[in-house]
């Protein structure tokens, strides 16, 4: 339909012209014909879609990612199986290769402490006899423990692994498999020596026993070993 006016089109149902603003004849009703349904938008449904668009956007993504979370996240049986603990052979052959290194280093640390001391007492025209050897033996007292303690400390410290538990596939770990500080290193060390004098060695026989295969002082450092 358009204006009789400025023959701009104009809806069906309005009474004047939007552009000039001349009324409209009325339209003209035919009896029988059909009468056109026109649909609009009401302002409270588009409320209700977006409405619905924006639950649909929250609800949808959030139900997506707690499935995708429970499918990718490992069940606990299949973490337990993979964590496997030091047995007792096994983390007795490690000391004893560890031993046995220390054994090898303390030995040349004597050697050369003994042969400087022999050529200091020889610059006096002296011996090294059992008289003057307490200075050597202090020496190499202090020597040994250092030399036993930075071993252990500084392995531990480091990655968790001596040179007997890294020949043998074995970690020391803290809580959640995590590396252990140095502090912790020496208190695990002391707590050793310590239990391990005061039971004639029965502290690392817990191992057997405990279900963790944890001695004593893996009790008082709280750390674990692992199979790595």
């Amino acid at each position: 339909m358009n204006c009789q006016n400025c023959e701009a089109p104009v809806p069906p149902a309005a009474e004047r012209c939007e552009k000039c603003g001349a009324k409209l004849p009325p339209q003209r009703i035919v009896f029988g014909a059909p009468r056109a349904e026109e649909f609009t938008l009401t302002p409270e449904e588009p409320a209700e879609l977006d409405q619905a668009t924006e639950s649909d956007e929250w609800q949808f993504p959030a139900q997506s990612k707690t499935a995708s979370a429970a499918q990718s996240a490992p069940a606990p049986t299949e973490t337990a199986q993979k964590l496997r603990y030091g047995g007792f052979l096994r983390r007795v052959s490690a000391i004893a290769i560890d031993f046995v290194m220390v054994l090898l280093i303390s030995a040349l640390m004597g050697v050369m402490a003994y042969i400087g001391y022999k050529v200091g007492l020889a610059a006096h025209g002296r011996l090294v006899s059992w008289d003057n050897a307490t200075p050597l033996v202090a020496f190499l007292t202090f020597g040994w423990t250092f030399l036993v303690t930075a071993y252990f400390v500084v392995f531990h410290g480091m990655d968790g692994k001596t040179i007997g538990k890294r020949l043998l596939g074995l970690r020391v770990v803290g809580s959640n498999n995590q590396a252990i500080s140095y502090r912790r290193a020496l208190l695990r060390l002391i707590g050793a020596l310590g239990f391990g004098c005061a039971t004639i060695g029965l502290s690392f026989l817990w191992i057997l026993w405990s279900r963790e295969k944890r001695a004593w002082h893996d009790y008082l450092a709280r750390t674990w070993v692992i199979i790595d």
